[in-house]
C-alpha cells in the first residue's frame, strides 16, 4: 500500500479524469433520467469511489508484467478489473434488486470508460514500480 501514497497525486489526477468521462457517458445513455437530489453529496461520494477504484488500478499498473507494450499492458488492465471485478458486482447486485439488464449494460460501460481513462492518465503520468 505504500505506492498509494507514493503516487498519491498520481492516483487525485486521474480521479477527475474518470468522472468527467464518465460525467459524459452518463448524459449521453441516461439523458432524461432524472439527476440526484444532491449533486453536490453526490459528485464527493463519487470522487471517493473513484479515487479508490483508481488506487487499485494504479497499483495494477505498477504490478503489470512487462511482457506486452506498455499501453497493452494499460488497457489490459483496466479491463481484467472491469471484468474481474466490476462487471460480476454490478450484475449480482442489480439481479437481486430486480434491476433490468439496459440499466446493467449501461453501468458497466460506464465503469469501462472510467476506468480506460484513469489508465491512460496514470500511465501517462509515468507510473513506474517503486524502488525495492
Amino acid at each position: 500500500m505504500t505506492y498509494v501514497v507514493l503516487y498519491a497525486v498520481a492516483i487525485i489526477a486521474a480521479t477527475p479524469a474518470g468522472l468527467i468521462v464518465g460525467g459524459g457517458y452518463q448524459a449521453v445513455w441516461r439523458s432524461g433520467q432524472p439527476l440526484p437530489n444532491s449533486p453536490g453529496t453526490t459528485l464527493a461520494i463519487a470522487f471517493i469511489g473513484e479515487a479508490s477504484l483508481c488506487a487499485i488500478l494504479a497499483g495494477a499498473l505498477i504490478l503489470a508484467p512487462a511482457k506486452g507494450s506498455v499501453w497493452t499492458m494499460t488497457i489490459g488492465s483496466a479491463v481484467v478489473i472491469w471484468l474481474g471485478f466490476v462487471v460480476p458486482t454490478l450484475f449480482a447486485s442489480y439481479r437481486y434488486r430486480a434491476i433490468g439488464m439496459r440499466v446493467a449494460l449501461t453501468d458497466c460501460g460506464h465503469w469501462l470508460v472510467v476506468m480506460l481513462a484513469q489508465a491512460v492518465v496514470l500511465r501517462l503520468i509515468g507510473l513506474v514500480p517503486p524502488p525495492v
